[in-house]
């Protein structure tokens, strides 16, 4: 990834070489005319089709907000995609590609005439046109500067609040901006640690993409610029023609009489805060070591030092032989595995670990929820207290909330041509980003000079489109979650020489004894109409060193140390712009091999899928440090040049990477499935879960089979998925073990006969959480569904703590929750967000069954833990577990919230787009699926 590759590898030169001309064939040098648009042609023939609910349009005026609140009406496109993302449950079964419209927008190029609902001009060399179904902005600009200052205005248009919103975020104050609800507060405590700025540091990250990334690099500033340019210019005119979105009023921003008041102006440096946010919550990979050497340190406590690590390390499964690959070919591609004999590891002394401290000097409702209500005025009253709950409710993003864990999201099936009825390839896939009101992303078409693109683009960050579509190919990602991130333990040290402690500021760096870096955000906040939490503030404080932030503090052989996180990306938050500029640019991306060439120009960890009228590919993009020989990249490392990424400048935060060959790559396999599950042979997990069961084989089973077959079609992929959205993970794969293991004898009990015959009657149906018919809110299958939900955390249990003890079990269980199916809103996804399954046991407990059972395990787990082994006693705590859970009422099972009563198995379930603004809408049918989701199947090719 030149330039910040400090050196150059001999795998890469010959690469470099042949596409340094590419590369920069369609940037125009210091002076040189702007490239003319070139010619653009649909070459998908109205066969590529998209969705994003609930719908384009997300600003609402005051008026606007206070209609939804009284009559339930929404604003014109706010909510126009939702019930066709909804109708894909009932309807994938009786799917052909004739009725995909009647589901999916079509995602041609361009507005028919007779379709056109409005044209804007915000300056003469661009035109935004937006068709009358979906609303979607179909910007066309003259010229590259008129391009992006029309997507910029667009995306004022569309998501001005949102984008405020996570900038804020994004600087750690989100309090300050919107109210400080208890929520607000644990969100801005997890997000901003992660990537804590100066704005003398968000400003030099600009600086280095204009400077160290030639021509492409100052294009990209100059399209950022424009951007930021429409984003103002819409902002200026919405504030004085009194359009502006309401929650400026409601959080006491704009006075609603007077007008009185100001929307703060965008700047670059906004553009770097929501790209850490959005890159770091979905393109992050690895961290976690302390907790891993917590749960390392329990097993070799329970079962001694060379057992205990043998034990660790069947449930880590960084390299698990029957985990689902997205390159099933067999072709390998090591990186970040378990060293033979490991250097430089930085265990912790028992009970020595304590979080960093994050918040000081708190005064008022700090840490607290206490209300303190203002008189609003009558017509507002409504509307008070809207933000109560925070903005964005505790758990909704990945990695917030109570025991915040980043989770995999997206998913992708693409088939050969070899395999298809037409003979060219066939793809349906996108990112599964959570579902909020508006949505984090905007559905866009680009056409302007060097730009030819429809797809989505994250708010604030859509001078390109991320994913979506070219003239003649499509492409899109899934978080691939490979480590860009290690935990160093630096020695603490005191600057008079005195004995440091674990309080120490100071540490010991090439040999001196250095000063940490303290970095500091002080919010306060009042109530408002929106937000009625009582005033209130505190002081946030990270410590920076050279080797990353501090997250821990601790002793290793007695002497104090700070763990500190760092990450690949840190300091390069928006550097990926690169890679994207070059997806969009149609005379850049012209087959499979100069689409995976731009991919691997993204850094943050992503799984890139593509395809066009002849073949798919795949690329894993990433900035993959190149470690030390022996560093076990799954736990602390010592803060020592001996173990540091070679080639390391802490200044930058610059290394060696792994080149591009060594990055998982393929073209034309006969199919490619992901759902955020390994990529490839030996290439190493980040992190625990990575198993033989996967929801991956939810997609891998269907599609292989589909291929087999021969002849697949976009309806028939496209219910594959459907089907594998509604599906119970643990019904498919687990349940047929356990019932194996329950009828190894008679069950002799009616009562209990009778609920295993209820699991198995839904097995047998395909272990579907669906609805009986459209709308009848009741699942087919309603009993087992109640009856797995209950069993499942109950069977785990009873599975394994016997074996592993109290201590280890619990520090597992931290490592890796046990379940996150839809109704388990403890789950790191929490309730009503649609993805399901990523996180759980199931892995475990598969391994576990086959060995009580005797079947073949390849990579066993050390021990096996049902009945000890036992599979008469394993046999009894199955039944004894399936027993009590039989009897839990749904009102147990279910418990309620804010959206649902108690007891409603169907609601619960049920997706609720968490409104991010004043606008809510109605709950639908659970599906695990991609947010936005592309359907394409291109029949020609330029």
């Amino acid at each position: 990834m030149p330039p910040r590759t400090r050196t150059l590898r001999a795998a890469t030169v010959a690469a470099v070489l042949t596409l340094g001309t590419s590369l920069l064939a369609s940037v125009p040098g210091a002076g040189a005319a702007e490239p003319k648009p070139l010619a653009v042609t649909d070459h998908c023939r109205s066969q590529c089709a998209d969705i994003l609910p609930p719908g384009e349009n997300g600003n609402a005026t005051l008026v606007e907000i206070l209609g939804n609140k009284a009559f339930g009406t929404h604003p014109a496109h706010s909510d126009d995609q939702l019930d066709r993302y909804n109708g894909l449950v009932p309807g994938h079964t009786g799917l052909t590609d004739q009725k995909l419209t009647d589901f999916f927008n079509d995602a041609s190029f361009g507005v028919a005439a007779d379709q056109v609902e409005s044209v804007t001009k915000p300056r003469d060399d661009v035109t935004i046109t937006r068709d009358k179904k979906s609303g979607v902005p179909h910007i066309k600009g003259t010229t590259r500067y008129g391009t992006e200052f029309g997507a910029g205005f667009a995306a004022g248009q569309d998501r001005l609040w949102l984008m405020d919103l996570f900038r804020h975020i994004g600087r750690g104050q989100l309090t300050s901006f919107a109210g400080g609800a208890l929520a607000n507060q644990g969100l801005e405590q997890q997000f901003w640690p992660q990537a804590p700025y100066t704005e003398a540091d968000l400003e030099a990250q600009v600086e280095r993409i204009r400077t160290t990334e030639g021509a492409r690099g100052e294009q990209a500033m100059a399209d950022a610029q424009a951007y930021v340019d429409g984003i103002n210019a819409y902002r200026v005119k919405s504030k004085n023609g009194r359009y502006f979105p309401g929650e400026y009023v409601l959080t006491g921003k704009i006075d609603s009489i007077t007008n009185a008041g100001e929307i703060q102006p965008f700047k670059m440096t906004d553009l770097i805060s929501i790209a850490s946010v959005v890159g770091g919550q979905f393109g992050g990979g690895g961290g976690g070591e302390v907790q891993a050497a917590l749960s390392l340190l329990a097993a070799q406590r329970k079962y001694g030092v060379e057992e205990g690590t043998r034990v660790w390390e069947s449930f880590r499964q960084r390299n698990d032989p029957e985990a689902v690959l997205t390159i099933h070919d067999g072709t390998s591609f090591p990186y970040a595995g378990k060293p033979d004999r490991a250097r430089g590891t930085a265990l912790p002394d028992a009970g020595s670990v304590t979080p960093e401290p994050l918040i000081h000097d708190r005064t008022g409702s700090a840490g607290t929820d206490r209300k303190a209500p203002v008189d609003a005025p009558a017509a507002l009253e409504p509307l008070q207290g809207m933000y109560d709950d925070g903005v964005i409710p505790e758990g909704s993003l990945p990695g917030s909330g109570d025991g915040g864990q980043k989770r995999g999201m997206s998913n992708a099936l693409l088939v050969s041509g070899k395999h298809t009825a037409s003979g060219n390839p066939i793809a349906v896939m996108g990112p599964q980003t959570g579902y909020f009101a508006p949505q984090l992303m905007m559905l866009q078409e680009l056409q302007g000079p060097g730009i030819s693109a429809r797809g989505v683009s994250f708010a604030g960050v859509g001078m390109y489109i991320q994913m979506g579509r070219g003239q003649d190919y499509a492409w899109s990602a899934t978080s691939a979650a490979q480590d860009i991130t290690d935990t160093y333990a630096v020695e603490l040290c005191e600057p008079d020489g005195s004995a440091p402690t674990k309080d120490s500021t100071h540490y010991r760096h090439d040999g001196a004894c250095t000063a940490m870096e303290k970095l500091e955000r002080t919010n306060s906040w009042k109530p408002t109409v929106a937000d009625s939490t009582a005033a209130g503030s505190y002081r946030m404080q990270v410590f920076r060193t050279g080797y990353g932030i501090v997250t821990h503090r601790a002793t290793v052989d007695g002497k104090p140390v700070a763990y500190t996180s760092l990450r690949t990306t840190y300091r390069h938050e928006a550097d990926s712009i690169i890679g994207f500029q070059l997806l969009n640019d149609p005379a850049y991306v012209t087959d499979a091999a100069s689409f995976q060439q731009a991919a691997s120009h993204i850094d943050y960890a992503f799984n890139w899928f593509y395809a066009d009228s002849r073949t798919t590919a795949y690329y894993n993009s990433g900035m993959n440090p190149v470690r030390a020989a022996g560093v076990d990249a799954a736990l602390p490392v010592r803060a020592e040049k001996a173990y540091e990424w070679r080639g390391y400048d802490p200044a930058a935060n610059t290394t060696d990477y792994t080149p591009f060959a060594e990055h998982p790559h393929s073209s034309g396999q006969d199919y490619y499935i992901s759902w955020n599950n390994r990529q490839a042979e030996d290439y190493s997990t980040a992190a625990f879960g990575f198993g033989a069961v996967h929801r991956g084989d939810l997609l891998d089973d269907r599609v292989s089979a589909l291929v087999e077959e021969g002849g697949v079609t976009r309806a028939s992929l496209t219910r594959a998925m459907a089907e594998a959205a509604l599906t119970d993970l643990r019904g498919e794969q687990l349940l047929p073990e356990l019932l194996k293991v329950l009828r190894s004898q008679p069950v002799t009990d009616p009562a209990l006969d009778a609920v295993v015959q209820q699991l198995d009657s839904w097995r047998a149906a395909g272990a579907q959480r669906k609805e009986t018919s459209q709308g009848s809110h009741t699942y087919t299958h309603a009993d087992a569904v109640r009856i797995m939900d209950a069993w499942w955390p109950k069977l785990i249990e009873a599975e394994f703590r016997p074996g592993l003890g109290d201590g280890l079990y619990t520090a597992l269980t931290a490592n890796l929750a046990t379940d996150e199916s839809p109704a388990a809103s403890h789950g790191p996804s929490g309730a009503h967000s649609g993805s399901a399954f990523q996180y759980g046991w199931w892995g475990f407990a598969d391994k576990d069954l086959r060995q009580v059972l005797g079947q073949p395990v390849k990579g066993p787990l050390a021990k096996t833990y049902c009945g000890n082994g036992d599979l008469s006693t394993c046999r009894s705590a199955l039944l004894t577990t399936l027993k009590e859970a039989a009897a839990v009422p749904a009102t147990t099972v279910y418990p309620g919230d804010d959206s649902c009563k108690a007891g409603e198995q169907w609601c619960t379930d049920a997706i609720v787009h968490r409104p991010l603004g004043g606008i809510s809408q109605k709950s639908i049918h659970w599906q695990n699926r991609p947010t936005y989701q592309q359907v394409v199947e291109f029949p020609s090719h330029r």
